[in-house]
């Protein structure tokens, strides 16, 4: 385990590098016997840290759902992050430019809760009893560490990304509902362009076969560590493309059928 005063440090540079928008070094090149645990404690304090500046905790994210992204990385479970009252935009909306680093996009199916999920043994079944509605959004990632070390070539792992509040930095959030138990979440796709061209397609199966998983999942991981979703919570259950680079002046557009439309420019 890290010590705590390498974990307040290393918080403190994800911070600067967010606030300076210039990407600090690989975590696990620096500390390479720096294991999950420690990430997600660097992910806590750094999160603690935009809490005492007022931010407020929104939701959560869900990453590394799919079995592509699980091999790239490999490891074979997903990883979380917090999503914060800053990083929400309406679909529609021009992201800033300036805003962020190095920006991709991800479609995924958000979950609105109704109840809290705070059970070790929560099932999928639960997250769905548990859901008002869910919605069509897209995550926004960011990469305030490096995706390479320039010097050995080194590219980021698990404890890269977990420690960087697992890539998240926003969600655009669609207009639509829909209750999880009259549709077939596995079956809700979309088509994902950028300027106009079709980038990816996918489809809700493949966040581990039923993106509630990744919900429950979450909401086993938190209680472990005595927290939990809370009502009203947004919670992205993961990514059913690969992640979609969005440079400046970029405008995205994923389209999920029946279950609406989210899009957003990048200024």
């Amino acid at each position: 385990m890290l010590q705590e005063s390498e974990i307040a440090a290393i918080a403190e540079a994800l911070d600067r590098a967010e606030r300076t928008r210039t990407q600090t070094g690989l975590i696990s090149l620096a500390h390479p016997d720096a294991g999950i645990a420690d990430a997600y404690a660097i992910q806590q304090r750094w999160i603690a840290q935009k809490l005492a500046a007022g931010r407020r905790i929104i939701g959560w994210k869900v990453g590394l759902t799919s079995k592509a992204m699980q091999q790239a990385l490999r490891i074979n479970t997903p990883d979380s992050g917090a999503l914060l009252d800053d990083m929400l935009f309406e679909t529609g909306a021009t992201v800033p430019a300036g805003r962020f680093i190095q920006t991709r996009i991800e479609a995924e199916i958000a979950f609105i809760m109704r109840a809290p999920l705070a059970d070790e043994a929560t099932t999928p079944e639960d997250v769905i009893a548990a859901t008002e509605a869910i919605a069509p959004s897209l995550e926004i990632l960011d990469t305030r560490v490096l995706r390479a070390d320039p010097v050995t070539g080194a590219m980021r792992n698990i404890v890269d990304t977990i420690s960087d509040n697992a890539a998240n930095a926003g969600i655009v959030l669609g207009d639509t509902r829909a209750r999880p138990a009259d549709v077939d979440m596995r079956h809700i796709g979309a088509i994902v362009m950028r300027d106009g061209e079709v980038e990816e397609t996918g489809l809700g199966a493949g966040v581990l076969n039923n993106p509630a998983a990744g919900i429950a999942w979450l909401a086993r991981r938190l209680a472990a560590n005595g927290q939990r979703i809370e009502a009203g919570d947004i919670v992205l259950s993961g990514s059913f493309i690969r992640p979609l680079e969005a440079p400046h002046g970029c405008t995205i557009d994923a389209d999920f059928g029946t279950f609406g439309r989210v899009t957003c420019h990048f200024a």
